[in-house]
């Protein structure tokens, strides 16, 4: 594809766009993708596409808490994508639905989600990283990778209407240049203001969590994505949606990776507001090979 990804409030409105499927029928929608992006349609817009059909068949009073996905195959960016969506139950406090994306004929994706109506019951939280620099104090992604243009690969394609600051090093910088921590902790926002309706920002979480998850597995062996690196791909992703928030307000993705083998690498995160308010958690398996291997 050509020409240069938007940034700020218009990729933030081209996002949008995006996520505003066109309902074709009874549970049936299709989306499309960006017009500047790299060759396969990227996870996470699949999978906030794929949100937005389930949440658009349920009732507006009950919310999203958790969802579980598998990735079955590329999607094409240049062709639409459908999704088909089944309603497996109506309880009191519970609905369910399934969703599968279609793209040729084929299932490229397909996930389960759950939604419940607002109850008031126990509540606490572990807390999250301590001493954490804040967002301002870190580069964005284009000053960091300036010295790597040949590294800005997938970020250079993808629209940004995510601002994303590392407090570490991401997995784009070429390995043993600067050390890395086990933990990975990465700043984000939505450059733009995303409009009110809490299922909108359900989904840019879902769409943003998978930016940057694997990178843990890669952080964990001192490894990078690229060029003498890794190549990867997501295989399954699960998210739980644990209290109100803002995704176009700043938000801490605390991710690491427990187990790794088999060329496969498991990375947990976790997203927390910037006054410490636990919001969300992700589970990830992804591929991982080496380039060339």
């Amino acid at each position: 594809m050509s020409g240069t990804p938007a940034s700020g409030q218009e990729a933030v409105d081209q996002l949008l766009k995006v996520l505003d499927l066109e309902r074709l029928g009874d549970g049936v929608y299709r989306g499309v993708s960006p017009l500047v992006g790299p060759q396969r349609v990227y996870g996470g817009q699949v999978a906030a596409q794929a949100l937005v059909a389930a949440g658009r068949e349920v009732d507006p009073s009950r919310h999203v808490h958790s969802l579980h996905g598998y990735f079955v195959r590329p999607g094409d960016p240049l062709e639409p994508i459908e999704y088909q969506v089944e309603s497996i139950r109506d309880g009191r406090s519970f609905s369910v639905r399934r969703c599968v994306a279609v793209q040729h004929g084929r299932t490229i994706f397909f996930m389960s989600a759950s939604f419940q109506r607002v109850e008031r019951a126990l509540d606490h939280q572990l807390p999250g990283p301590v001493d954490v620099p804040p967002p301002d104090e870190l580069p964005t992604m284009v000053e960091r990778l300036a010295e790597y243009p040949e590294r800005l690969g997938f970020w250079s394609l993808l629209p940004r209407p995510i601002d994303v600051r590392y407090v570490g090093e991401s997995g784009w910088v070429p390995p043993g240049d600067r050390p890395r921590a086990p933990q990975q902790n990465v700043w984000m926002r939505f450059d733009g203001r995303l409009p009110d309706d809490p299922l909108i920002h359900v989904c840019a979480l879902a769409y943003a969590s998978d930016l940057t998850l694997l990178d843990s597995v890669l952080s964990f062996h001192g490894e990078s994505w690229g060029p003498g690196g890794v190549v990867g791909a997501s295989l399954d992703h699960a998210m739980w949606f644990h209290r109100p928030f803002r995704a176009d307000e700043w938000f801490l993705y605390a991710c690491s990776s427990p187990s790794a083998h088999g060329a496969r690498g498991l990375a947990t995160g976790r997203f927390f507001t910037a006054d410490g308010q636990h919001i969300g958690s992700a589970v990830q398996e992804g591929l991982l090979r080496r380039v060339g291997g």
